[in-house]
């Protein structure tokens, strides 16, 4: 009983944040997006509100993208930064030993990828656990920065294209996607087809170049 009651406040007490980030528009999408990247969750928060206000037709959907895409890309950076100057002592102390090292294989086996993906995939995804270790591992600031900011501006570019069209259907998409599941899915499917598309063509391009540089070697 008491969990029940728990969880209801939580949902009550998100529900409330919602609608007042919701009322301040950009100013309240801004923020949002800031600490979405950050170690404290929101809940895919930035991924509604860009939703409810481009549904909303008060201003053009870019920018609402576009704010919610500077937003996380400079929390994202600030989470990189900490990392970097606190090491792995940062990630063990936020996220735990055991979660660290799943997180630091996935890193150290497919880097880019992995952040990419993380990066672009709305929903329940630890991006900034991604964040943290690209920052600790010692990752270049400038490819973080690129990657970051190509894939947050897919994600949040296409949840405001579609909320444009499709308005509040969408919404409720976002806000239950337990009774709407199946079009969650076809909508992370999609992303995730693009994000594949763009790792063939890395690994294609990343070939190429070792081929090249294999003949220039044995000439």
């Amino acid at each position: 009983m008491l969990n029940v009651f728990a969880q209801s406040a939580r949902a009550h007490r998100r529900h409330g944040m919602m609608t007042v980030f919701r009322h301040l528009g950009a100013l309240g999408l801004f923020p949002l997006a800031i600490l979405d990247s950050s170690p404290l969750p929101t809940f895919g928060g930035p991924d509604i509100l860009t939703a409810i206000l481009a549904a909303s037709h008060r201003n053009p959907w870019y920018e609402y993208a576009a704010v919610a895409t500077a937003g996380s890309v400079i929390g994202a950076y600030l989470t990189f930064r900490i990392a970097r100057r606190a090491g792995f002592a940062y990630l063990r102390d936020r996220f735990g030993n055991r979660r660290l090292e799943a997180v630091l294989h996935f890193f150290d086996r497919w880097g880019t990828n992995t952040l990419a993906v993380s990066t672009a995939v709305p929903f329940p995804c630890p991006t900034c656990v991604f964040f943290a270790a690209a920052g600790a591992s010692g990752y270049s600031a400038g490819k973080f920065l690129t990657v970051v900011f190509i894939c947050r501006s897919a994600r949040y570019a296409a949840i405001a294209i579609v909320a444009d069209h499709y308005g509040r259907h969408f919404v409720h998409v976002l806000r239950h996607p337990a009774q709407d599941w199946m079009w969650l899915l076809l909508f992370v499917a999609a992303i995730l087809s693009f994000i594949m598309v763009g790792v063939l063509l890395n690994k294609r391009l990343a070939q190429a170049q070792h081929s090249a540089l294999l003949l220039d070697a044995r000439r």
